[in-house]
């Protein structure tokens, strides 16, 4: 794992935030002395008074990395007064490392991970959502057509992952038993190569990786099970699925820094998708073979990029979707405690 608070890319355009002196930005001399102490919160305070938060996130290619490298690179941190520490890991290591308490804050919190966190007795709460979900079933097969065609097939997938937790559902709903599907269990960063080298009949894939594959293999069909199914279940069509947790106690104890981190990733959102091809190059430059022209295509494509930053609290009635798709499937045996959904913001 390797933390930096470096930034690799430059910025064309700096959001209009107004600067607002640190102790006058309502952060709690309770706080800053924690702080100051080197304590196991994940706040330090530099000499100039500005406060650093530690947020761990996965390693690029990641959804989870987007905007940690727009926030950096623009200093959107800075401008809300506060400076963010980043500290990048594989999915395994990330999930060791915030569950352990050793980050209390996490970048890359998969909604259905944080519900299955706190079944384990770990006390995690859901700060604000940054993308909705996507997911695709990828093939060159003629044969395959629909997701019912895929029985008797083989599909390749990170069945460890949330993504395909959420599959499962769509699956269902489609009609299509798993079980007489041959799955290929695979790591995330090797779907790409199962579904570029062929070696399964199909791939489950998701964003950043999928328009990566487009780009290299444009002949390639995509299964698209949509969005009816959810809406018909659920009432709703919102689908959270990544965004910024914590553990509930730092919640509780920092709210004004929660309030911060918000405005930071709602400004980077926002910047992202208002300059597509200056964001791209700068996320291009943070991920390795990253792509600019492949990335911009993509945050002009908010189908699938699906980018917004939004409180949990705004989404509660998704996010208790999310739940039940969980419960109905098996991945959860029970529903989240109400403290999942932060209310601060």
């Amino acid at each position: 794992m390797r933390s930096t608070d470096r930034s690799p890319r430059g910025r064309p355009e700096r959001p209009s935030i107004t600067r607002r002196a640190m102790l006058g930005g309502g952060l709690s001399t309770v706080a800053l002395a924690a702080a100051g102490c080197g304590s196991a919160e994940g706040l330090t305070v530099a000499k100039d008074g500005r406060v650093t938060v530690k947020v761990l996130a996965f390693q690029a290619p990641s959804l989870g990395a987007f905007l940690p490298a727009v926030i950096k690179s623009q200093g959107i941190d800075v401008a809300h007064d506060l400076r963010v520490s980043y500290a990048y890991a594989t999915p395994d290591n990330y999930n060791t490392e915030f569950a352990s308490g050793h980050y209390e804050v996490g970048g890359s919190a998969a909604l259905l991970s944080e519900a299955l966190r706190t079944e384990r007795g770990v006390g995690v709460t859901y700060l604000f959502n940054m993308f909705d979900y996507f997911s695709a079933i990828v093939t060159s097969d003629p044969a395959i057509r629909s997701l019912t065609d895929l029985r008797g097939h083989s599909l390749a997938a990170a069945t460890g992952t949330t993504n395909h937790a959420m599959f499962v559902w769509f699956a269902r709903q489609a009609g299509l038993d798993l079980g007489k599907v041959e799955l290929l269990n695979q790591t995330t960063a090797g779907l790409s190569t199962m579904a570029l080298m062929g070696r399964a009949d199909a791939t489950e894939i998701w964003e950043p990786a999928y328009s990566s594959l487009r780009h290299a293999r444009p002949g390639i069909r995509s299964l698209d099970f949509g969005l009816p199914a959810w809406q018909r279940a659920f009432g709703t069509d919102k689908i959270p699925y990544l965004g910024l947790a914590a553990h509930e106690k730092w919640a509780r104890t920092h709210p004004d820094v929660v309030t911060k981190l918000y405005r930071i990733y709602s400004d980077a959102a926002t910047w992202t998708t208002g300059n597509p091809a200056a964001a791209a190059k700068v996320i291009a430059a943070a991920t390795p073979h990253g792509k600019a022209p492949t990335l911009q295509a993509l945050i002009e494509n908010q189908q699938r990029l699906r980018l917004g930053v939004r409180p949990a609290a705004d989404l509660a009635d998704g996010i208790g979707a999310v739940f039940k798709a969980g419960r109905q499937t098996g991945y959860l045996s029970k529903t989240p405690p109400a403290t999942i959904i932060y209310r601060g913001l």
